[in-house]
């Protein structure tokens, strides 16, 4: 079939039947920021949707408020299962809402933050409890060893 004879509508509607956000199987444990992070997100996922109501919802934009409903349903779900865990009293052995530093074996070193899922961002050195490298370094204290990556790294500081 040619392009020529294809309705602008059908890309609409295909663009349209978004697929829901995948929401992770393990538990949404979430620091006080985390959990200010999915409620700042929340609220701009029912702002999106009433936006694209205003806007004449299906008829205008199908795509706008095909993200809108699936961003709230995310948000919504992920606020619903939201575990609020406050960062440990005690900084003896890492654990959820700690930070670590530690050293490489090439004597670079690293910080990280373990926080929830959604509240990660490497690039900012916050990383998912359930990454590799938080795996790794759970439950360490300092002058720990621990194998991130195939190196040997040495926790220098718990806070």
């Amino acid at each position: 079939m040619s392009v020529a004879f294809t309705r602008e509508e059908d890309y609409e509607a295909q663009a349209a039947d978004l697929p829901d956000r995948p929401i992770s199987p393990h538990p949404n444990l979430v620091t006080p920021q985390g959990l200010a992070q999915i409620e700042a997100e929340l609220a701009a996922a029912r702002a999106a949707y009433a936006a694209a109501q205003v806007e004449g919802g299906v008829s205008a934009d199908r795509t706008a408020m095909a993200r809108a409903t699936r961003d709230l349903r995310y948000w919504s779900a992920r606020r619903a299962s939201a575990q609020l865990r406050e960062p440990p009293a005690d900084a003896d052995k890492l654990a959820f809402g700690g930070e670590v530093t530690f050293e490489r074996e090439d004597g670079r070193t690293s910080t990280f933050r373990i926080v929830g899922e959604d509240e990660a961002d490497p690039a900012k050195g916050a990383v998912s409890y359930v990454s590799p490298l938080a795996q790794a370094l759970l439950g360490k204290e300092v002058g720990d060893t621990a194998l991130v990556a195939g190196q040997e790294v040495e926790i220098l500081a718990i806070r």
